[in-house]
């Protein structure tokens, strides 16, 4: 009985050692890829704030202050590529390689199910910035379209405002506006 009390206590101190250093064997290998993934973080963001800064800047040039919204849509657009690179890239440099290509594929399905079901808010959006770009429709403007005349009271990058000949304000999606209006 007590030489099988020893044999136990003897492979449990075995399991224990080799535990440990499978673990300690684990920690150091990991060290490097650790430290390769924060040193890629630090230059990630320090290049992607730059650039998202610079393409503001250039965009702001470019466009009018009435504009700002087709600014900061292009910035946060790029931005979320960008950062959504990043974090693909440093599941592979931490070794995941299977992960971030699954990601990578489930984000690109995910992405085409977003746009369906977003469509008509993307279609809005892209005739706002069509809208917003065009020299011959301006607030102030007396417009016919869908149906009604109005003064344009504002454009936003998912609707337009009229004002109606009685007073009344009535708001139209883009996607209504950019094609018949006169």
């Amino acid at each position: 009985l007590w030489s099988m009390q020893i044999g136990a206590v003897s492979v449990i101190q075995r399991t224990v050692t080799a535990t440990l250093q499978n673990l300690t064997d684990g920690i150091v290998a990991a060290v490097p890829r650790l430290v390769s993934a924060i040193v890629f973080l630090a230059v990630a963001y320090v290049a992607i704030t730059l650039l998202l800064k610079g393409l503001g800047a250039v965009l702001r040039r470019v466009y009018p202050v009435e504009q700002e919204l087709v600014v900061n849509l292009v910035v946060i657009v790029v931005g979320l590529f960008l950062w959504f690179g990043v974090a693909l890239a440093l599941l592979k440099i931490v070794g995941l390689d299977e992960i971030a290509a699954s990601v990578g594929t489930a984000a690109g399905f995910i992405a085409l199910g977003i746009s369906y079901a977003l469509s008509e808010m993307i279609e809005d959006t892209v005739a706002g910035v069509y809208l917003l770009r065009d020299p011959d429709f301006n607030p102030g403007d007396e417009v016919d379209t869908a149906g009604i005349t109005g003064v344009v009271t504002s454009i936003e990058l998912r609707k337009t405002r009229f004002r109606l000949e009685n007073g009344d304000t009535t708001v139209l999606a883009n996607r209504n506006v950019e094609s018949k209006w006169t």
